[in-house]
């Protein structure tokens, strides 16, 4: 690792650019495994209804590393990905949308939360952040889509997905400041010896 950083600090500065896309990329295939494979899918009314898994977690951490917006192309690439390797019902690009905020949303808060740069991740700006993500997308807009496009009914939707949510955030934070603080310090190291 001490090699790798090494070698990251005397790169040309174009290299921070093909390194953010690569990191963004890895982090869209990382969840696009998390999201279609590593998860328990429950069909409600012939869709998918409910899915508890932790595939929102590399496009967060993209959001953190990088930026909001890479956080939202992120998500947005693996909700696409997603749905060619392994459809459950047809396309929808209201889902495309709120996989992107997923991945924006956190990201945003913290910018917002955090005092410093230089410092790293607060629990506090992480739980804040992570849980404006999963409340806005999960709780609010994923089950909005699937009452207004297939016609569930909200007492089915909302029940199951607080469950999710308080098994999901302890472990959502935890992987993210736990993964996120040494991405971030390596990143900063690396575009302030680039300059």
């Amino acid at each position: 690792m001490a090699r790798y950083a090494e070698r990251l600090r005397h790169e040309p500065a174009g290299h921070n650019r093909v390194r953010d896309v690569v990191f963004v990329a890895m982090m869209a295939a990382l969840s696009v495994v998390l999201t279609r494979y590593a998860s328990i899918r429950i069909a409600l009314g012939g869709v998918e209804g409910i899915r508890i898994g932790f595939g929102s977690i590399p496009n967060v951490m993209v959001g953190f590393v990088i930026s909001p917006v890479a956080g939202a192309i992120s998500g947005a690439v693996a909700d696409v990905a997603g749905f060619f390797l392994s459809p459950m019902g047809s396309y929808m690009p209201h889902f495309t949308v709120t996989a992107a905020l997923a991945g924006f949303i956190p990201g945003a808060v913290y910018r917002l939360l955090r005092k410093d740069r230089g410092k790293k991740l607060e629990v506090w700006a992480t739980v804040l952040s992570v849980m404006a993500g999963q409340v806005t997308v999960s709780l609010g807009l994923t089950p909005y889509f699937l009452h207004y496009l297939f016609g569930l009914p909200w007492p089915v939707l909302i029940p199951p997905r607080l469950v999710s949510l308080v098994v999901e955030l302890p472990v959502s934070v935890y992987v993210i400041k736990t993964v996120s603080d040494p991405l971030i310090r390596l990143r900063q190291a690396t575009c302030s010896s680039d300059a």
